[in-house]
């Protein structure tokens, strides 16, 4: 999705609100097996702290990467697999679990989905085949985009950005199926091969779905056509964080006229719109595009492509050779996986996508008391005084400037663990005739509920994840931290642990999602959401200037062979982890200054502190998923989030007695200085 801009570290939360001190009993947090200790400390700290976790982990054929988040995501996964399996077999439920036992049958009925075949997606490829003008098609785009099989664009409401009280219907560029526009447009050779497995991939699939040779590879054909062109006019990662090049609102008057040719009162009405007061475009020259194929481009092209955004959808709810082809490609030749993910895994995961908030209901009443919440709640305030005292220790920073910055922290919004109201899923039908037809009407349930908030005020309660979600986030436009109850475990929160690990764990989580709130791209909305300068011109410079040596840094690395890391695109987590590791340990010196810690299983309170941090990070990937993610992601390596961030974080230096001798010294005058 666009902007909720989960600039979200793929990490999160919850942890001890102790302010101060060790109490009795209380363990370093650290797994000394998780440790290399061949490894130096200032020659690959990760090595270090992580190379007994990557031994004793090594990636199993389902993964791309694993790593101590994704055991943990796997750990909830069980765990919501038991809470699901403890009902799937009950015949007097009601209501919403009733929905979740029939949907996750649905998907572990191998023997129904392989009968089926391609059936289910039978009805809407003849509706498609029937269209005959681009009136027809634009028909068939709204119902399905209604269904969110992925069209040509993308339309949702939410909050304005210059208005952040309320909710405004916006565009956003979509409908490639390879996700990035430089897997059609890049020469890189490993580009290329992706793009000419594409090619085969989709001929395969529309052979699956009843055509013959010649017409699947024309189809293959028209599909390539149709995206590449959209491709071409797509914007790039780059410009997309950008928020003032994402935003074009314009009166529905003048929407209509920018972007004529396209009946947009009809196709209003059947997205579920009766009426438009305004609109967001947030990339224009991919919607005109986009516009300009559905109804100027050839139709053949149009309807295969519309045929292809199904068959595609569908397949990992339809037949087991559906499921096979589409992981051959996306899992296989993408991410370089060896294995799909068994059903059981699968089937949890629908279930967590169609009725996340019910499963969270049972999640939390099981999997999260009440005092963790209060812990949590305790941990964060601690937080934000470390972080509003080094905004106004700061040398570079006008008062003026900083009285804002501290004005903005002040008014975050903090949520823990599951939200006050749970959602209603009484309007979602889930019945017994296949799985996907579930899929594609729990679609529309979801885009029915989001696009009815356009035009009405914004809702800062409203959650933009569910409770057993492993992550967090920070929401600009609600100015917003979140933290969902699905890691209050190790390795973020260790309920036995001292200060030293759960400040350099989960501290440092919390830590970053605040920092997420000052970042490149944070900085640019005020307390209230808004996107608007708050900043003076000098201000803005010296941070500009700061946060390109964090830039130039990450430019630097070379992560496989000729493949450099991006520090434009992952800049912004890239100042929310220097941010957060800063800000967590000043809160935690706070915590122990009348109370120091003593030494435990060999290691200092502050050499506990990051090795924590490290340990959040322990991952094997394979150079497949390292290539995608280095084009796709705005996150840095794991590896990098640790070697390339503590460099410029003076405690770590003192914690380690690093050195002009060791290769990860850094020169004092090189490293960032930013919050």
């Amino acid at each position: 999705m666009k902007k909720l801009m989960f600039l979200p570290v793929m990490v999160l939360l919850l942890a001890t609100a102790s302010c101060g001190g060790g109490k009795a009993g209380q363990t370093s947090g650290l797994r000394l097996s998780n440790l290399d200790t061949n490894a130096v400390p200032g020659t690959d700290f990760y090595q270090f702290a992580c190379g007994g976790w990557m031994k004793a982990n090594p990636l199993g054929d389902q993964y791309a990467r694993f790593g101590s988040f994704d055991k943990l995501v796997e750990t909830n996964t069980e765990r919501i697999n038991g809470l699901i399996g403890e009902i799937a077999s009950r015949s007097d439920l009601q209501g919403s679990e009733a929905k979740v036992a029939l949907l996750y049958n649905m998907a572990m009925d191998s023997t129904k989905l392989n009968a089926d075949g391609a059936a289910p997606v039978a009805g809407y490829l003849a509706k498609i085949d029937s269209v005959s003008s681009a009136g027809d098609l634009q028909a068939v785009v709204a119902e399905m985009m209604r269904g969110m099989f992925d069209p040509y664009f993308f339309l949702f409401a939410s909050i304005d950005e210059k208005n952040s009280s309320k909710n405004i219907l916006q565009t956003f560029q979509s409908g490639l199926s390879l996700g990035n526009r430089d897997y059609y447009l890049s020469d890189d050779e490993s580009n290329k091969s992706i793009r000419d497995s594409y090619v085969q991939y989709v001929a395969d699939m529309f052979a699956l779905a009843g055509y013959d040779a010649a017409g699947a590879e024309e189809a293959s054909k028209s599909v390539m056509r149709v995206e590449t062109s959209l491709a071409e006019a797509h914007f790039d990662n780059l410009r997309l964080r950008d928020p003032y090049q994402n935003y074009h609102k314009m009166s529905y008057p003048e929407f209509k006229d920018r972007f004529s040719g396209m009946d947009w009162d009809s196709f209003m009405s059947a997205i579920g719109l009766a009426s438009v007061d305004s609109i967001n475009v947030a990339q224009i020259e991919p919607l005109e595009k986009a516009v300009e194929l559905m109804t100027e481009g050839s139709l053949e092209d149009q309807k295969n492509y519309l045929k292809w955004k199904v068959i595609d959808m569908a397949a990992p709810y339809l037949s087991d050779a559906f499921v096979a082809g589409s992981f051959d490609f996306y899992g296989k030749v993408i991410s370089g996986q060896k294995e799909n993910r068994p059903r059981w895994k699968r089937a949890v995961n629908t279930v967590n996508n169609v009725l996340g908030e019910e499963v969270g209901r049972m999640y939390v009443e099981k999997y999260f008391p009440p005092q963790a919440k209060e812990r949590m709640i305790a941990l964060i305030d601690n937080l934000k005084k470390a972080l509003g005292e080094r905004i106004s220790a700061l040398e570079w920073m006008g008062d003026s400037t900083k009285a804002k910055a501290l004005d903005k922290l002040a008014s975050f919004y903090v949520k823990v663990g599951y939200p006050d109201t749970w959602r209603d899923y009484s309007g979602l039908e889930i019945k017994d005739d296949s799985y996907f037809a579930n899929i594609v009407r729990a679609n529309a349930f979801e885009f029915d509920y989001r696009i009815a908030k356009t035009g009405k005020p914004a809702d800062r309660t409203e959650w933009q994840m569910t409770p057993q979600t492993v992550n967090a986030y920070y929401n600009p436009t609600t100015n917003e931290i979140c933290f969902p109850a699905g890691i209050l475990q190790y390795p973020f929160f260790d309920m036995d642990a001292d200060d030293a690990f759960n400040y350099g764990a989960i501290g440092v989580v919390i830590g970053h999602e605040m920092t997420h709130g000052f970042d490149d791209q944070g900085r640019l909305y005020d307390k209230n959401g808004n996107l608007s300068d708050w900043w003076t011109s000098e201000d803005a410079e010296n941070f500009t200037k700061r946060a390109q040596v964090l830039v130039d840094w990450f430019d630097a690395i070379e992560v496989l062979p000729g493949l450099h890391a991006n520090g434009s695109l992952t800049l912004g987590e890239n100042i929310a982890d220097f941010g957060g590791v800063q800000v967590a340990f000043q809160a935690f010196r706070n915590a122990t200054a009348s109370e120091p810690l003593p030494v435990k299983d060999g290691f200092t309170p502050e050499q506990r502190f990051f090795i924590a941090y490290a340990n959040l990070w322990a991952s094997n990937i394979r150079d497949e998923q390292i290539r995608y993610l280095t084009q796709m992601d705005v996150h840095s390596l794991g590896r990098w989030r640790v070697n390339a961030i503590l460099p410029h974080v003076n405690a770590w230096y003192d914690a380690f007695g690093i050195t002009e001798e060791d290769p990860m010294y850094l020169a004092p005058e090189k490293r960032a200085s930013i919050w």
